[in-house]
């Protein structure tokens, strides 16, 4: 029988002295480098736990094999990563067959060659990538040439007559899978249920994530924010800052100033940033492992906040936290949502993306969606090892300016762990 275990919490450490798993505990934070004397992040380890809980869920969901498409599936199943640019242009893809390795298909050139000098955890299966995006009249020649070389694959196992899953295709991909006669579902269920729970060096690397952003934030407040700079100013030097850290990738950040805080506009402008502006800035940025950090604070710009401005924080403030204590391990989504602020979500019956919460990892937004617009008709058991973002927003008609807020955290069976740290305003709490 196929062992499908991964590493169990707690690593094997000796705990008696901690008294709690060390991924648990978001002081407890690695170096981002190597070394002999301390078991650190251990990515080959990662690399096999990502792998076997894919594996997991192609054998719950009855898969012959899983072909991917998106940059952060490729990279959780082969642990190649050549850079954000390339993430979702269908210019690379992979394929895990059912009792297989997974066979990774590189841009060909120097792409291909770095694949192969960098992951000999692939064994040799790198193959070159057959592109047909924006190939003109050639396009669907390419596309049958692309499904040709996932089809070998398959024959090699044998499973060209199970159920394939693939996570993201185009018009073009999805007519040449079907003139090859290949039984195509999404791979979404699968990937999502795979990636959701977080392996125990997955949180090594987001409490790495989460601890640098927490110190670009002090630099935002005791350094860079000041009247007279502008939001792209904000923008920019975290940028500069976060990469010098070594993160693969900064998604975006956010800087809202002012009145572009009501409506929040969730974007950065070159306004400059005046005395007595609230600034709501929002980090998303993929961290040296390739996690990401995601989360809000608020800031005013001179002097104290107003009563007003400590009411719209405290509400903030108050309602996340709702929220997050309901975020432990054998709660449902609905718990979760019936905490969160009545908002357009409720109105419009979808996601703003304001007043939710959304699972992290390798990608900004991993999995699980939680929101009034669907979870408290449509629950979802929450499972230790979950790692969410949530925040909340003071969104009210008629505001000068208001306050959005956000936090990072991790679902155990005790409840929830917050690994961003950075303070709030206690004059507002």
């Amino acid at each position: 029988m196929t062992d499908y275990s991964t590493t169990p919490t707690g690593k094997g450490m000796d705990l008696s002295f901690l008294d709690k798993p060390h991924e648990w505990d978001p002081r407890r934070t690695y170096s981002t480098t190597g070394t002999d004397w301390q078991a650190r992040v251990d990515f080959d380890r990662l690399r096999r736990d990502r792998l076997t809980r894919a594996r997991m869920m192609m054998e719950k969901f009855d898969l012959g094999a899983i072909v991917c498409f998106v940059g952060e599936n490729v990279r959780y199943i082969t642990s190649v990563y050549q850079g954000n640019w390339k993430n979702n242009i269908f210019i690379r893809y992979c394929v895990l067959p059912r009792g297989g390795d997974p066979v990774l298909f590189e841009t060909a050139g120097s792409d291909m060659e770095c694949a192969k000098i960098d992951a000999p955890w692939l064994n040799g299966n790198v193959r070159p990538a057959i592109t047909w995006k924006w190939a003109e009249t050639a396009e669907t020649m390419m596309a049958d040439r692309m499904v040709a070389s996932i089809y070998r694959v398959l024959e090699e196992h044998k499973v060209t007559k199970e159920k394939i899953a693939v996570d993201m295709m185009d018009p073009s991909a999805s007519a040449a899978f079907e003139r090859a006669g290949l039984n195509i579902v999404s791979a979404g269920p699968a990937m999502s249920r795979a990636r959701v729970v977080k392996t125990p060096d997955e949180i090594e690397c987001l409490k790495i994530s989460s601890a640098i952003g927490d110190t670009s934030f002090w630099k935002i407040e005791h350094e860079w924010l000041k009247p007279g700079v502008t939001e792209a100013h904000i923008t920019a030097k975290v940028n500069e800052y976060l990469y010098e850290k070594g993160f693969d990738f900064v998604y975006d950040i956010i800087v809202a100033s002012g009145g572009n805080t009501s409506p929040y506009r969730r974007w950065h402008t070159d306004k400059t940033i005046r005395l007595g502006d609230l600034v709501i800035i929002d980090q998303n940025a993929i961290g040296p492992g390739g996690y990401f950090v995601d989360f809000v604070r608020c800031f005013k710009v001179g002097g104290n906040l107003s009563p007003r401005e400590k009411d719209l924080y405290k509400e903030c403030h108050e309602s996340m936290y709702a929220a997050i204590e309901q975020m432990r391990a054998g709660n449902t989504t609905r718990d979760v949502a019936e905490k969160l602020p009545v908002y357009d979500d409720d109105e419009y019956g979808t996601v703003t993306l304001q007043q939710f919460a959304h699972s992290i990892g390798l990608s900004l937004y991993e999995g699980m969606w939680i929101s009034r617009a669907y979870s408290l008709q449509y629950p979802v058991e929450l499972e230790e090892g979950m790692y969410f973002a949530a925040e909340t927003f003071a969104g009210h008609p008629g505001l000068e300016q208001t306050v959005r807020l956000e936090e990072n955290l991790l679902v155990t069976k005790d409840g929830p762990i917050l690994f961003t740290k950075y303070p709030f305003y206690d004059e507002a709490l």
